[in-house]
C-alpha cells in the first residue's frame, strides 16, 4: 500500500468513520466526560487526575481542542464527531516521537487495550520499530491481571482470558508488567506505544507514553494537556473492519522514516 497524502488520509478518516462523524453518540460522550469529573477512576485510565478536572465543562473544552468533539455543551444528543486534521497532526507527532526511538536505539513496550481494533496497528508499528534497531521489550513471563493473564501477542502486550485477547481500559495490565520488570532487575521503557489504561498508567509513572484514544475517553487527553501523555491521537478505535486503519499506519510509519 502507498504511503497517502495528508489529504488522502484525512479523506479516508472520515470515509471510514475514522475520524468525521464518528459512531459513538454524543449523551455517551457526555456520560463519560461527566463520570471522569465526578471522580470514577475507571475513566481516570490509570493517570491521576487529582481534584483538577472536576467540571465536565472544562473536560469538554480540552476534547473540543484536542480531539475536535463539537463544544457546545448545549448539544446532549445525536451526532459528535472526531476532527481529522487533528487526527493526523497527532500522529505527525507520533512520527516524531518515533523517530527519536529510532535514533537513539530506545527500549519501546507496546501495548493494547483493544486488540479488536487496533492490534495490527500496533503490531506493525513494533515490527518496524525492531527492524530499525529498537529493542521491543518482551514482557516478564506468568503476570496475571484482572482476572486474567498479561501476555504477548507479535510484538504486542495484551490482556488474555481463556484463550480470547480482553478488551479492556484498566491500567492493572500496564502496572503488573511494569513491576514485573522492576522485579526482575529489568530497567523500565524507554518508550511506551499504548492505548487505554496501558498508556495512562505509564504516563502516571513518569514514563514518555504515547498512544490512541477515542473521543469518549477523555482522561489521555487530558493527560496530553498536563505533559503526563507525550501525544494523544484521536480516532474511533473499533470501527467494524480494522483493515481501515492501514492507511494510518502507512502514513506514521512513512511519517516516521520506517517504511521500508
Amino acid at each position: 500500500m502507498p504511503i497517502p497524502s495528508r489529504a488522502e488520509l484525512t479523506d479516508h478518516l472520515a470515509r471510514t468513520r475514522i475520524a468525521g462523524d464518528v459512531a459513538t453518540p454524543r449523551d455517551n460522550n457526555l456520560a463519560h466526560y461527566r463520570a471522569l469529573a465526578n471522580g470514577d477512576r475507571h475513566y481516570w485510565l490509570g493517570l491521576e487526575l487529582g481534584d483538577r478536572w472536576t467540571d465536565e465543562q472544562d473536560v469538554l473544552a480540552v476534547m473540543a481542542e484536542r480531539c475536535g468533539v463539537i463544544d457546545d455543551p448545549a448539544h446532549r444528543f445525536g451526532q459528535d464527531t472526531i476532527d481529522p486534521e487533528l487526527t493526523v497532526d497527532a500522529l505527525d507527532r507520533m512520527a516524531e516521537r518515533l523517530r527519536k526511538a529510532v535514533a537513539d536505539t530506545e527500549s519501546v513496550l507496546v501495548a493494547t487495550g483493544h486488540p479488536g481494533g487496533l492490534l495490527d496497528v500496533h503490531r506493525r508499528t513494533a515490527d518496524a520499530l525492531r527492524a530499525a534497531g529498537c529493542e521491543i521489550i518482551t514482557v516478564p513471563a506468568g503476570l496475571r491481571a484482572d482476572e486474567g493473564n498479561v501476555v504477548q501477542f507479535a510484538g504486542v502486550a495484551v490482556l488474555e482470558h481463556g484463550a480470547s485477547l480482553w478488551h479492556t481500559h484498566s491500567p492493572a495490565p500496564m502496572a503488573a508488567i511494569l513491576d514485573g520488570l522492576e522485579r526482575e532487575g529489568r530497567p523500565q521503557p524507554d518508550l511506551v506505544l499504548a492505548d487505554h489504561g496501558w498508556a495512562g498508567c505509564a504516563g502516571g509513572r513518569g514514563l514518555d507514553a504515547i498512544g490512541y484514544a477515542d473521543c469518549n475517553d477523555p482522561a489521555l487527553f487530558l493527560g496530553e494537556a498536563e505533559g503526563s501523555l507525550l501525544v494523544t491521537v484521536p480516532l474511533d478505535d473499533n470501527v467494524p473492519d480494522p483493515r481501515h486503519y492501514d492507511p494510518l499506519t502507512e502514513y506514521l510509519l512513512g511519517a516516521a522514516g520506517l517504511r521500508g
